[in-house]
């Protein structure tokens, strides 16, 4: 059974409204990051720390599509701020790799509870019914999008 053949107009307003909620959502959570005193880029960095553990900073400004100088000046920041630290690679000294504090861990916990407060204030407009399906559909476009 080959599947129907998606309208060009549909997938535009896909997109659109994709971008739109991604660009609402980066919004806010640029104003809730102001509250903790962090920047986008270091909350950014933060992420992919908890994400992935431990990483270099050439690991890190790979995933941040920063320059190695731009991302070594953030994690200087960021060390300073006591979110980070740079600590030698247990099976090959000469490695170094951030790893993320305590404190670098609470910051991230709180910023995610404040981000996902707003999402669910605008999903109580969504029918209960109408969300898993959402879910399914949404992690289906990831899976195919994403590398």
């Amino acid at each position: 059974m080959t599947k129907p053949i998606i309208h060009a107009d549909l997938v535009e307003e896909i997109e659109l409204v994709l971008r739109m909620i991604s660009k609402e959502v980066r919004r806010r959570g640029r104003e809730t990051l102001s509250d903790f005193n962090i920047t986008p880029p270091q909350f950014d960095a933060l992420i992919y720390l908890h994400e992935f553990g431990d990483l270099t900073i050439g690991e890190l400004s790979s995933k941040l599509y920063l320059a190695y100088s731009t991302t070594t000046d953030l994690v200087d920041r960021m060390e300073r701020n006591q979110l980070v630290e740079r600590v030698r690679d247990k099976s090959d000294r000469r490695v170094v790799r951030l790893h993320m504090m305590e404190k670098g861990r609470d910051l991230i916990e709180r910023v995610l509870v404040k981000r996902r407060e707003h999402v669910g204030k605008a999903l109580q407009f969504v029918q209960v019914e109408d969300l898993q399906p959402l879910v399914a559909s949404l992690k289906e476009i990831y899976t195919h999008i994403s590398d």
